[in-house]
């Protein structure tokens, strides 16, 4: 159960109070990182309106395990089908979010006929990643591959024999890893992101028009957004001191992505968001999340040419974000994947669980019927 001590939360409040801005950013505020109208307005909520112990019963209403496996403690969110047979679904979350960004659809798929989706229940598993919230992070690199064993052996503690896996952003990775490095178990591939570029070296066909347009815009994107990224795979701990003691600057760092990646349309509540914020602030985990980003870059090996998916795979294709990151076309991923089913989706980013959780859902459960 999750229950954060009072005297956290005062001290969270009074440091919100306390913040120090700086001065208004020229031209457009947003080109230049997170508005400081708007923080200024969110923090206010924050520390004065918002209702943690009202988030904290909400998350609570959800049956949570911390699993131990090979000295990590895995915290996940087990919520069975209501018939009582579901297809064992791991679902994965990325950076920088929480296993809260998920939640929106344990009833969507616990109980689909409930909520008019024409498909089979499932049995959730939703893990926070290493180093997320309530999970450990062991003292040595945690990469894609590790945590995609390490969620075979949990999957494996809960008693499932067979077991599909999901997720976006890391996740995504991790899913795919499972499959890649033991795909036995695996039923199926559900990705709402393409988190890991195939092979296109030697002896690869050549690129499509599509696959070269895509490239373009993703390309740009990196040279426009990626500055997170560099100083996350190179100098993780120092942004982690700054973000750790600073809960305006945590709150910036998180949302300005919550709102590049998203799609403009979204409306994400802002309890939603701040719950996430919060659960990094009072885990004090913003900094081994990062870590993610360095271990993948200098510990993990990408796919190689003779590195393929032939688990199932079925993408859910969100790609409305606000700074345009590229569509990739079906032909991309099936460099990488065995993909059965291939959905355009018509809105909804980055964060589809919590833009758009019934698109989201039907396109599971219509992949896994």
């Amino acid at each position: 159960m999750i229950e954060v001590d009072e005297a956290v939360l005062v001290d969270l409040r009074a440091r919100i109070r306390n913040t120090r801005w700086p001065d208004p950013a020229p031209g457009e505020p947003w080109s230049q990182g997170t508005d400081l109208a708007y923080l200024r307005d969110l923090l206010a909520y924050w520390a004065d309106g918002f209702d943690w112990r009202a988030r904290e019963r909400e998350l609570n209403a959800y049956p949570q395990f911390r699993v131990p496996l090979d000295g990590v403690l895995v915290h996940c969110v087990h919520a069975r089908a209501r018939s009582g047979r579901g297809i064992p679904l791991v679902l994965t979350s990325g950076w920088p979010s929480t296993f809260a960004e998920l939640l929106p659809l344990v009833p969507l798929l616990t109980d689909p006929a409930a909520h008019g989706i024409d498909g089979p229940a499932f049995d959730l598993v939703l893990p926070s990643l290493p180093g997320y919230g309530f999970s450990s992070r062991p003292p040595h690199p945690v990469t894609y591959r590790y945590v995609a064993g390490l969620w075979h052996r949990l999957m494996r503690s809960l008693g499932y024999d067979r077991y599909a896996a999901g997720g976006s952003d890391f996740g995504a990775g991790v899913a795919t890893y499972m499959a890649l490095d033991d795909p036995a178990p695996m039923l199926g591939l559900h990705l709402s992101t393409l988190e890991i570029s195939p092979y296109t070296g030697p002896g690869s066909r050549p690129l499509s028009a599509a696959e070269r347009a895509y490239l373009e815009v993703n390309e740009a994107w990196w040279r426009h957004e990626g500055a997170y990224k560099e100083i996350q795979a190179t100098k993780p701990q120092t942004l982690g001191y700054g973000l750790t003691d600073s809960p305006a600057g945590l709150a910036a760092w998180i949302l300005e992505k919550w709102r590049s990646w998203s799609d403009p349309r979204s409306a994400v509540p802002r309890d939603s968001l701040l719950s996430i914020v919060t659960l990094y602030w009072v885990t004090g985990t913003i900094t081994s999340s990062m870590r993610d980003y360095y271990d993948n870059r200098w510990y993990d090996e990408p796919p190689g040419p003779d590195d393929f998916v032939g688990v199932p795979t079925g993408i859910a294709s969100f790609t409305n974000e606000l700074a345009d990151e590229g569509t990739p076309p079906r032909e991309w991923a099936e460099r990488l994947y065995d993909v059965r089913r291939w959905t355009p989706m018509p809105h909804g980013g980055h964060f589809a669980a919590a833009e758009a959780p019934d698109l989201l859902a039907r396109d599971i459960a219509a992949f896994f019927a």
